[in-house]
């Protein structure tokens, strides 16, 4: 089974990202639980160590086996809301945000990475597609999927996702 993309691009004030959603039936502190707990990353992506309370710790995603450790430094954190950060140094660092809304019995998970450029949706993508089908998988208690159904099958689509154009804002004068 291919996993599918559900990706887009979207300007923010620092620059160009991949962003991806995901609906979850449940509230969401259950669902914020998911995404901050060290015990809970660990069984889809990874884990952490150190104190998110100073604004730094250290990130390692446990589905590849060969990944280092990365310094994380936590921008903005708003629980049950909001997540922001930079993850990794010098030309290898990344960064990332996370967005929970809650309506009607359900939450919304909208993550995304800011790219370097449009280019890097076809590699980034299909693994967060990847990362957050995982997310899906073990909150539902099925198996989680395997990384080969996601790439290359799924880079086609991001590397063909339109590049917004970015809004202008009037000024007032």
């Amino acid at each position: 089974m291919t996993g599918k993309p559900t990706g887009r691009l979207a300007y923010r004030e620092d620059g160009l990202y991949l962003m991806i959603d995901r609906l979850f039936k449940a509230p969401i502190e259950d669902v914020w639980a998911s995404m901050t707990r060290p015990a809970e990353l660990a069984k889809w992506i990874g884990t952490y160590t150190g104190s998110p309370t100073t604004g730094a710790a250290k990130f390692r995603m446990s589905a590849e086996p060969e990944a280092n450790w990365q310094y994380v430094t936590i921008l903005e954190c708003a629980a049950p809301h909001r997540f922001f950060g930079d993850f990794g140094e010098g030309e290898d660092a990344w960064r990332a945000l996370f967005h929970l809304v809650e309506g009607n019995g359900m939450t919304t998970v909208t993550f995304g990475q800011r790219l370097r450029n449009a280019t890097d949706a076809a590699t980034v993508g299909p693994g967060w597609d990847y990362y957050l089908d995982r997310l899906v998988a073990y909150r539902a208690g099925r198996p989680l999927p395997e990384w080969d159904a996601y790439y290359p099958a799924l880079a086609m689509y991001y590397k063909n996702l339109v590049i917004p154009t970015r809004s202008v804002r009037a000024s007032a004068g």
